[in-house]
């Protein structure tokens, strides 16, 4: 029998997402190499990062991360389509993979993104990886979008939340899944009023000077993330509905064109903006991955 190609399915789910690199991480331990990646969102910055080579730089940086720098890295945005410019995490991408373009690649790789105006469910898989990777992350309201080959783009889990389908047509016989999000519907993130005073006095919120500008972005960050009260914040009203509408497209999706293996780490407990708990992440996907080992390590030599 002809060897089985392997494909790996990597969803979508913001901060959850470092669990990927517990799943990545497992997975190479146990000689199992995917020639086939597919990833949305948080899923195509994982991805990418290991077809790269550089899954071990996003690990150290994950486990690096605190609270305080998150918020840092948060930088608020007073114009344009995206309440975070996303200029700092471009600038990291670009430092570690911005020589990196999807033809140099060893394996086939792609990320997905979202059209804005037709709803298209867009591939992309050439030209630089970095851009690639920012537009499939780019959450609507939160990050702006980015513009490729002519076409504005975001987040690609709004119409394909785990790409099992891409690993399909790019001829994957044995296609492993990671959901994020299997048991963490309806769990946002929201911080009280207490958390925000306390970031007031961490977060470098830039004013060159101008003091009205930076009370105008404390004000932001504030509504941003809530204020204590019961009314949510922007963050926890824009994510819950994220979160519904990839829960009912993942669904579908999975219900039409099922993968072969599921790997769902349990991450009910995790804020979608939790990516200062990478140690715990990382260990629940390396778990979740190691209690899937046994059975897709049995297909995958019946395949070879």
């Amino acid at each position: 029998m002809a060897r089985g190609k392997i494909g790996l399915a990597l969803g979508g789910g913001v901060a959850r997402g470092w669990a990927h690199i517990g799943v990545l991480k497992a997975l190479e331990k146990a000689g199992i190499r995917p020639e086939v990646v597919a990833g949305t969102s948080i899923g195509a910055v994982a991805g990418g990062c290991y077809v790269g080579g550089k899954i071990d730089a996003l690990e150290e940086f994950a486990r690096s991360l605190t609270r305080r720098k998150v918020f840092g890295f948060l930088d608020f945005n007073l114009a344009g389509s995206g309440l975070i410019s996303g200029d700092r995490l471009n600038e990291l991408l670009n430092q570690h993979l911005g020589h990196q373009h999807f033809e140099t690649l060893e394996r086939k790789f792609v990320a997905v993104a979202t059209e804005i105006g037709t709803g298209h469910e867009v591939w992309l898989s050439r030209g630089r990886l970095v851009d690639a990777m920012r537009a499939s992350y780019a959450l609507p309201g939160i990050f702006r979008p980015v513009k490729l080959d002519g076409r504005w783009l975001f987040d690609g889990a709004i119409v394909n939340p785990i790409p099992v389908s891409v690993c399909r047509a790019l001829g994957a016989t044995v296609v492993i899944a990671v959901n994020l999000q299997h048991d963490v519907f309806g769990k946002g993130t929201v911080l009280t009023d207490n958390h925000v005073d306390a970031m007031d006095n961490v977060i470098d919120l830039p004013t060159n000077g101008n003091e009205t500008k930076g009370g105008a972005l404390r004000l932001l960050h504030r509504q941003f993330f809530g204020q204590g009260t019961d009314e949510p914040g922007i963050s926890t009203v824009m994510m819950e509905a994220f979160n519904i509408t990839q829960d009912r497209i993942a669904r579908s999706r999975l219900a039409g064109d099922p993968p072969d293996f599921t790997i769902a780490p349990r991450l009910g407990r995790f804020g979608l903006f939790d990516f200062h708990r990478a140690d715990e992440l990382i260990a629940l996907g390396v778990a979740a991955t190691e209690r899937a080992l046994e059975d897709i390590q049995q297909t995958v030599l019946a395949e070879t």
